[in-house]
């Protein structure tokens, strides 16, 4: 446990309750965000596509993709190297912040130094100055307060929802009325600094701790933070590796089929399990200064999530064709086989994603690495393989043979590592797996699932929401029957109904 004396921060964040109970609640919170962002987002961009052009919303695009990949490439864990340290002193603090400094500083200069030879490349000589505000905005975004680190070590993601909210508000207004007068797209560009000044000033507004400049801790964080520098290295190149064999070999139309069909199918993912992973690294951290490896919490988170993203890995594949079709229209019909594949693929994600979650907080990160420099060179290997042969369909089967194979890896590892049996795992998600079963079976036996259904847009509409509410009505009675009829036992089931309790008593 962290010492009171030294400890540089604001314990009064923490909240009452099991650690488990605190990392639902925030789970939620990071949930609520999301959702109210993309709220925002669809909002503002209904609004701002009618008042600019297409070639705005481009020039803006490039330019933030930029420099988020260059930021990316050197994401090194420092809020992760805090939260799970023993003793996290103020010596850590001021050194996490420093060196969050220096990175955002070396990615706005890499940024405007790039901004000339950018502009070339894509015969667009706006997008100079569009890169030099990018590359001021890092810098800017790089003097958060390092104190709000303590949102995420105290499992108080209410406090982090606050950080965020005010700011995105602010964006979203100004960028409005920006675009009503000027009609360029310096709207965008300046709503986007808007956000990153906002967020700063409120980050020393919303929280006590008043970093200062020094490198004094860099060795107790330097370890952890290379390795997860790595990691993340890796984890760049596996998601380059499928664009650039598809775009190598079939052209990049497929590249967009391909990237609109693993995004629709990683929505789960994206939306569900990292809000829950994100709030579950803080949790497995609390209970590892407490002398608990993470083993009755892990199997309780894992049994939660899958009691909701498995159905709903297997709900996107079922209906893939009406989603593709309402949603991107039929000259994308070409990822409805890919969203099928992926969406049953992605239902076992859970497995290696609290795997890694479990890793990077108990510093198992060479194990972690390894798997991952494996897993990159078999799915470069497969899709060699298959794309050149099978296509799309070849690229979706190799990247979910390698999916499944990183579950089943990173699960065994975790096993073993925590000495929890397959018997302890099963009895957590095996009322999920029949639920998911019988949710199949009842859209094959209707006929409303893996089909091409004919009709408009609206039968097609009223077909999909049937075939939703047919789905989601078999899967939660299945699994309620098989709870109750087991007797009401602890589990997944148990978890969800408390917490939705406690947010209504909220």
């Amino acid at each position: 446990m962290a010492d009171p004396t030294t400890d540089a921060g604001l314990r009064s964040l923490a909240r009452e309750g099991s650690v488990l109970a605190r990392t639902a609640r925030g789970a939620g919170w990071i949930v609520g965000w999301r959702f109210i962002n993309r709220a925002l987002g669809l909002v503002s961009t209904l609004i701002l596509v009618r008042l600019l052009v297409p070639s705005a919303f481009g020039i803006v695009a490039l330019s933030m993709n930029l420099m988020q990949s260059i930021a990316q490439l050197s994401e090194a864990g420092i809020e992760g190297a805090i939260i799970r340290d023993e003793n996290p002193d103020r010596e850590l603090y001021d050194t996490g912040f420093t060196i969050n400094a220096i990175r955002g500083l070396l990615t706005g200069i890499v940024v405007a130094a790039l901004a000339i030879p950018i502009s070339r490349f894509f015969d667009n000589p706006a997008m100079v100055d569009v890169l030099y505000v990018v590359a001021a905005g890092s810098a800017i975004s790089a003097l958060e307060n390092i104190g709000v680190v303590d949102f995420r070590r105290f499992i108080a993601f209410d406090k982090e929802f606050q950080l965020k909210l005010f700011p995105r508000l602010l964006s979203v207004v100004s960028g409005i009325g920006l675009a009503f007068w000027l009609r360029s797209y310096w709207a965008l560009v300046d709503a986007i600094l808007i956000n990153q000044i906002a967020t700063v000033i409120i980050s020393y507004l919303i929280h006590p701790y008043r970093p200062r400049l020094t490198l004094i801790g860099w060795r107790r964080i330097s370890g952890y933070s290379v390795m997860i520098w790595l990691i993340t290295l890796v984890g760049v190149a596996q998601g380059a590796a499928s664009n650039v064999v598809i775009g190598r070999v079939s052209g990049t139309g497929d590249v967009g089929i391909y990237g609109v069909g693993a995004e629709i199918a990683g929505l789960p993912s994206s939306e569900l399990i990292g809000p829950l992973c994100r709030a579950a690294f803080s949790g497995f951290s609390e209970a590892k200064q407490g002398g608990d490896n993470g083993a009755t919490m892990m199997l309780r988170m894992l049994g939660l999530m899958a009691l909701i993203t498995v159905p709903a890995g297997f709900g996107l594949s079922l209906i893939a064709y009406p989603i593709v079709k309402l949603g991107f229209g039929k000259e994308w019909l070409g990822a409805v086989p890919l969203l099928e594949i992926f969406g049953i693929a992605t239902t076992v994600t859970i497995f290696g994603s609290i795997a890694s979650t479990l890793f990077a907080v108990q510093a198992w990160l060479k194990a972690s690495l390894k798997l991952n420099v494996a897993l990159m060179v078999l799915r470069m290997a497969l899709l060699v393989a298959l794309v050149p042969r099978y296509g799309l369909i070849g690229a979706a089967i190799a990247v979910s043979i390698v999916d499944v194979v990183s579950q089943i890896v990173y699960f065994l590892v975790m096993t073993r590592r925590l000495q929890v049996s397959v018997a302890a795992i099963f009895a957590r998600i095996w009322r999920t797996l029949i639920g998911a079963g019988a949710m199949t079976a009842v859209l094959m036996l209707s006929d409303l699932g893996w089909g091409h259904w004919a009709g408009r847009d609206p039968v097609l509409a009223w077909h999909m929401v049937g075939a939703i509410a047919l789905g989601a009505g078999s899967y939660v009675v299945t699994v309620l029957f098989l709870w109750l009829a087991s007797g009401r036992p602890d589990g997944a089931e148990a978890d969800l109904i408390l917490t939705v309790e406690r947010f209504r008593r909220r």
